[in-house]
């Protein structure tokens, strides 16, 4: 996944304003662009007066450098280092027929600089361009503060936060999930609509784990591609517990599981994890979606489809790696921390002391030895974003929630793949989670990067989102 991105750029002006405003503002855009590796395309000096937007004639330019670019662009800033022209702006987005993010920036004035010199007037100019933006039916996303300095920390985070919503609404709207095997008979939990994620650009393509399982069984266990799998298996995890043939099936399974994902284009999986794998392989394959999601090939549990979407769009939303996890257990009598479990595919990224063992309870009924593959690790301290995607077939929406908290090192004796989690208010979003009939699964992600999620599920997806202790400084969702 690229860290950079690329953003469409548009400086709106009016001309009786000073030429100087424009002049620096582009200056300061560049040296920030330059700090958070950012691409720009905008009009150049030489394609408009100063490369700004102001006229028909300008809008025409601006978008159709625009729609030469959209298939680069990963969103677009609207700059106002004065009032802007209202129409200039609204013009270049419509032309260059794009659909991605967009964000309205205003410069200050400054209280003592209120002269012809260097007046701005973008305080009232940004209404204007927001105005025409609704009439045009372009969604767009605005600072925390009305007007903010292009130096100023503050519109530095906005701007990062931005790119990151941008990185989710693309992500998303063109991604392929696999969907490996049928879902466990025991879990309606992970029903999903196909028809509604296919409405926002979510492609899911199916497999069944016999073909899995054959192709499997026509790989050579000397094969050159097996050996150097279980190599790759053996260096990513403690393997000193798992007997060479379990390795073997989980390398043979990566496999062909790979050359299916690629086939397609798919960039992130559901699997059956249980329990055909166990009583017609022999394996757990946790350890194979660890190493997906640690590459960001996201893999979820238990063919939970919409899961895996909330764990890719926080990947995109927080740049490492994310898991899915069950909201699993009290901890204690403190009501504001529970434990997140699972018996577990974790990526690496989560567990600094990542092992290979086997499968606890799935072995009461499994068989232990048929559950080698689940890892075991601890999650340290740390800030965790979790969520979760689900269809409501009921209403005919996708709905969302999203939230912020963080890894304890609170004591915590049990097997598995775990970690101890602090949330504020964590009752009133169990209650929120419960009385929404939302799964018991959730995403997570260790960073902190929900608001940036929490925009473009909502306002650019348009999914019914609820964001857990919003800041109250964000402007408020759709």
């Amino acid at each position: 996944m690229k860290n950079s991105a690329t953003l469409g750029v548009i400086v709106g002006n009016r001309d009786f304003f000073p030429d100087v405003l424009i002049t620096e503002a582009r200056r300061d855009l560049s040296k920030l662009f330059a700090e958070l590796s950012i691409e720009p395309v905008w009009l150049s000096p030489n394609d408009s007066k100063l490369g700004a937007v102001e006229t028909w004639a300008d809008a025409q330019k601006c978008g159709e450098l625009l729609r030469r670019n959209r298939e680069h662009i990963d969103g677009i800033l609207v700059c106002l280092p004065n009032f802007g022209d209202e129409k200039g702006v609204a013009d270049s987005i419509r032309l260059a027929d794009v659909r991605v993010p967009v964000l309205v920036q205003a410069c200050p004035d400054d209280l003592d600089q209120f002269g012809l010199d260097r007046r701005r007037d973008a305080f009232c100019g940004k209404i204007s361009v927001c105005n025409n933006l609704r009439q045009y039916g372009i969604k767009y996303t605005l600072t925390r503060d009305h007007t903010v300095a292009i130096g100023d920390s503050r519109f530095r985070e906005d701007l990062a936060r931005f790119v990151q919503t941008c990185k989710v609404v693309r992500g998303l709207s063109r991604v392929r999930i696999g969907a490996v095997g049928a879902r466990p008979n025991a879990f309606n939990t992970t029903r999903f609509s196909e028809k509604l994620l296919e409405a926002s650009g979510i492609t899911v393509n199916t497999i069944d784990l016999s073909e899995v399982f054959g192709e499997a069984a026509k790989v050579e266990d000397a094969d050159s591609r097996v050996r150097q799998r279980i190599e790759q298996i053996r260096s990513y995890a403690d393997a000193s517990a798992a007997p060479d043939d379990s390795v073997l099936r989980m390398a043979k399974f990566a496999l062909v599981v790979d050359d299916w994902m690629r086939s397609l284009s798919i960039t992130a999986t559901a699997i059956q994890c249980w329990s055909s794998l166990q009583k017609n392989f022999g394996v757990n394959v946790c350890t194979i979606m660890s190493m997906m999601s640690e590459q960001m090939l996201p893999s979820a549990c238990e063919v939970d489809i919409a899961g895996v979407v909330g764990m890719y769009a926080l990947q995109l939303a927080g740049g490492r790696p994310s898991a899915l996890v069950d909201w699993n257990n009290n901890y204690g009598g403190d009501p504001d921390k529970c434990v997140f479990f699972h018996c577990g595919n974790w990526a690496k990224d989560f567990l600094p002391d990542i092992r290979i063992g086997t499968a606890p309870i799935l072995g009461t009924v499994l068989g232990e030895e048929n559950t080698v593959g689940a890892l075991e690790g601890r999650t340290p301290a740390g800030p965790v974003t979790f969520g979760r995607v689900s269809t409501d077939d009921l209403s005919g929406k996708i709905r969302a929630y999203v939230g912020e908290g963080e890894f304890t090192d609170d004591p915590l004796k049990t097997f598995g793949t775990r970690a101890v989690v602090k949330v504020a208010g964590l009752p009133a979003l169990m209650h929120t989670i419960c009385q929404n009939g939302f799964e018991h699964h959730a995403a997570m992600n260790g960073s902190h990067c929900a608001a940036a999620a929490a925009e473009g599920l909502s306002r650019y997806l348009g999914w019914e989102t609820y964001h857990h202790n919003r800041p109250a400084g964000l402007p408020p969702l759709p």
